[in-house]
């Protein structure tokens, strides 16, 4: 795909894994490089494993450049991130990540994202940090955690900015399963060997079902960040 994203494919797997050489940052780059590799998989009907750096970081989130660039950049990036996590969330097969490192921000907005997750039981650092760096919390972000982090760990996720390990990550909903580093990927790939079974019918019509509302609610919520006159 990229020097960025690469996309291999193998017995109807897809393992799109981006690697910039540093921290895998989201910049309007990789997102286009992504959701090229999401349209591949989708012609390819594939089962997704998406990933970073192979015994590396995950992603560390939005590229700070661009956010720090003015904040009309700021705001465009944001939402196209956005728009990258409602691919995932609505992409018709299933769509499993394996990280055996960080996933910090928008990285862990993708992680939510995400069908399943595997996170490695390591010293790895998993959250929401945008309190931390000065940055309010956008709409998207807000309900994208309501939805999918633990209501005893939101608080801390969303407003305090909390950064977790991995057995509080894994209690927090940023992943479902944790395994040692050298063996996430193997993980990954035996999830997604298991979700191979399903009808991928059903499971498509499950997931848009289901989700309906809440897709919808996401469309709201970008519309609004798209209008915002600065990053609060």
């Amino acid at each position: 795909m990229s020097e960025r994203v690469t996309y291999t494919l193998e017995d109807g797997i897809a393992t799109i894994a981006m690697d910039d050489g540093k921290a895998n940052v989201l910049s309007p780059m990789m997102l286009d490089d992504l959701m090229t590799a999401f349209d591949q998989a989708e012609a390819d009907k594939a089962v997704v494993i998406l990933t970073g750096r192979p015994g590396g970081i995950f992603s560390g989130g939005f590229d700070l450049k661009v956010m720090m660039s003015g904040p009309e950049n700021a705001i465009a990036l944001t939402c196209k991130g956005s728009k990258f996590a409602v691919r995932i969330l609505s992409f018709p097969y299933p769509v499993i990540a394996a990280n055996t490192g960080h996933a910090i921000a928008m990285g862990a907005f993708t992680l939510l994202a995400c069908d399943y997750r595997v996170g490695a039981d390591a010293d790895t650092k998993t959250g929401l940090n945008e309190t931390q760096i000065g940055m309010t919390m956008h709409d998207f972000g807000i309900e994208l955690a309501r939805e999918f982090v633990a209501k005893t760990y939101l608080n801390r996720s969303l407003i305090n900015g909390e950064i977790f390990g991995p057995e509080d990550a894994k209690a927090a909903g940023y992943y479902d399963n944790l395994a040692p580093k050298d063996e996430v990927m193997a993980t990954a790939i035996g999830a997604a060997k298991m979700m191979k079974l399903l009808n991928m019918r059903a499971f498509k019509g499950s997931k848009l079902k289901s989700r309906k509302d809440f897709l919808a609610k996401l469309g709201w919520a970008i519309e609004k960040d798209s209008k915002m006159s600065v990053m609060e």
